[in-house]
């Protein structure tokens, strides 16, 4: 009976600890399947589901009617899963001759267990399409031979990424810029306007198995978003007639460097922008940073006669001289400590002001100058744009150099007025003269015609602002002086279009060596517009550090007829009849002229 009772309790025990051992794992059982199933079933997708980032494009950069200099297209990285990758010797034997790679270094790349690898960062669709014919046609025979999946070859795959192309090469290199190797902007418009170009990538998701994706399961969460076009006001082929003629200039005055640019002074759009040395966008590797470089807004340089223009509008636009006021031009002047003379030795000259910018006096301008004060001399050259940035969008725009009136030395008003003394960029020299072809309106340059969204949606950029500098009719004055310059009495003759009133102004100044802080070579420049009567359009020409001749008319007037006479051909502008008359240019011609007029009939009533 003891022992019925000792066997009775045992299982009461047992019965006692299976209902407890019964309910503990009820309640694990509630737990997992009620309580914790959401967090486990995430668990587990966490575990089975991969995402991956779809790149979106950039927009595109293109000219004034669609021509890209910019352009994303689909390209591929090749990756390998070395965890999958059974037999390297024999993928990299089938693959390496496709991807123009070394076999050996290939083999390498695909043992170990990593199971991301990039192999190549970027190939052309049909190489990737290549390369997976192949790999199916080998695992085709394989399974029709043997009839097994043992020595199938495994390991590839890849992703579709966009890669920056640049199909007009060097044209417009310094404007559109570059991407770096993460397909940021890195120079030019693409850095300076990297926010619009760039897309938003979009992302997918997708089901894992031992590093494959499986078939089916991918499933995109968000779409990729295409970056906005770049619309630019530059035409090709006004473009490749400045690159072109900058380039040869450059290259048989043997010059540093060499800038063109083409505006419309109306609306401050700039139609071509050229410089040489250049660059090809996309091969930078090995290229002199320097070429990289926008010198027509990041290098300044001292106008020299160019700058003339600033002081005649002045002195015309206060009422102190007028074009045909003769002045006596000596060759030299002595102000404060220092002597200034003009270019050649001559004797007291008789000239009109029309005629001392005709044959570009620096006496002549001094004294010019003098006729207005310091501070309203200061007061125009800022108006006109002078240590002022254009305002023209491209990156690392400089404003130039200009003292304040209390800094001036005794010899700074002279040197200013005959355009030295200060700096400026070229984009500003173009605009200087723009006004003048503007009928004294300043309009802000733009080379940003404006932009297109994802969808096709086009958006002209905002109307450049404006500002009046000096009146109509000093404008008119300046414009019908400037056309002597490129007379055969003026310092440009080889800047004259036949069939075309054509006004402009040389410039040959001493140029500033930043090694040394001295003057060393010079800068030679031609600025000028047609039809003169209402210009159109305004050709500068800037060439720095020429070798041998170094004047400004002969180096830079033949670049100008040769870009000039292109566009008011392309733009079918009409030929304008010749002036009917100039204004004289020394006293011996402004006598005869109004001797002419004096026996001149008088009109009937």
């Amino acid at each position: 009976m003891p022992n019925d009772a000792l066997v009775g309790r045992r299982i009461k025990y047992l019965v006692a600890i299976s209902l407890v051992l019964i309910a503990v794992f009820s309640i694990r059982l509630i737990d997992v399947q009620a309580v914790r199933a959401a967090g486990y079933a995430n668990f587990a997708d966490d575990e089975l589901t991969k995402r991956s980032i779809i790149m979106a494009p950039r927009g595109a950069i293109t000219d004034i009617n669609g021509v890209e200099f910019a352009r994303s297209v689909i390209s591929y990285r090749i990756l390998v899963d070395q965890a999958i990758v059974d037999f390297p010797k024999k993928l990299a034997a089938l693959a390496a001759p496709i991807l123009d790679m070394d076999e050996e270094f290939l083999a390498q790349q695909l043992v170990g267990e990593r199971r991301y690898v990039v192999i190549a960062k970027s190939v052309k669709p049909s190489i990737w399409r290549e390369l997976e014919a192949a790999v199916e046609k080998y695992n085709a025979e394989v399974m029709k031979t043997d009839g097994g999946m043992q020595k199938r070859l495994f390991g590839f795959f890849a992703e579709r990424i966009y890669t920056r192309e640049y199909p007009e090469g060097e044209l417009g290199a310094a404007v559109v810029g570059f991407v770096n190797q993460a397909g940021n902007g890195a120079a030019g418009l693409e850095y300076s306007m990297n926010s619009t170009l760039a897309g938003i990538n979009g992302e997918y998701t997708y089901s894992n198995a031992g590093g494959t994706i499986i078939p089916g399961t991918q499933k995109i969460t968000s779409e990729e978003r295409r970056g906005n076009t770049i619309r630019l006001t530059i035409d090709r082929d006004v473009q490749w007639v400045a690159q072109e003629s900058i380039r040869t200039a450059v290259k048989k005055a043997r010059a540093l460097s060499g800038t063109v640019i083409v505006m419309d002074p109306a609306t401050g759009q700039v139609i071509a922008h050229a410089s040489y040395p250049s660059f090809t966008p996309g091969k930078t590797q090995g290229v002199d940073p320097y070429h990289w470089k926008n010198p027509s807004v990041q290098e300044i340089y001292e106008p020299g006669s160019t700058g003339k223009v600033i002081t005649f509008a002045a002195a015309i636009e206060e009422g102190k001289i007028e074009p045909e006021t003769i002045m006596r031009v000596p060759y030299k002047l002595k102000r404060s400590n220092k002597v200034f003379k003009d270019h050649d030795p001559h004797p007291l000259l008789k000239l009109t002001l029309s005629g001392a910018l005709a044959q570009s006096s620096n006496t002549a301008a001094i004294k010019v100058g003098e006729m207005i004060s310091n501070d309203t001399l200061h007061s125009y050259l800022k108006k006109f744009g002078i240590s002022v940035k254009t305002g023209s969008g491209l990156p690392g725009e400089e404003g130039g150099k200009l003292l304040d009136v209390k800094d001036w030395s005794g010899t700074t008003a002279p040197t200013v007025a005959f355009g030295q003394g200060y700096s400026l960029t070229a984009m500003q020299a173009t605009s200087i003269f723009a006004t003048i072809a503007n009928d004294g309106v300043k309009v802000t340059p733009t080379l940003i015609a404006g932009h297109s969204d994802a969808a096709g949606r086009y958006t002209p950029s905002n109307k450049q602002s404006s500002e009046r500098v000096i009146s109509k009719e000093t404008a008119a004055k300046m414009r019908l002086m400037m056309e002597s310059v490129v007379s055969a009495s003026g310092t440009a003759p080889a800047a004259a279009i036949s069939g075309y009133r054509v006004a402009g102004k040389t410039g040959t100044a001493r140029r500033i060596d930043d090694a040394c802080g001295c003057y060393r070579g010079y800068t030679a420049s031609f600025i000028g517009f047609a039809p003169a009567d209402a210009p159109k359009y305004v050709v500068s020409v800037t060439i720095q550090d020429p070798k041998g001749i170094y004047y400004g008319g002969y180096l830079g007037g033949p670049v100008f007829k040769e870009v000039m006479s292109f566009v008011l051909k392309d733009q079918k502008i009409p030929p304008t009849p010749k002036a009917k008359e100039l204004y004289a240019l020394d006293e011996k011609s402004l006598a005869k002229k109004i001797a002419l007029q004096s026996r001149a009939p008088e009109s009937k009533p």
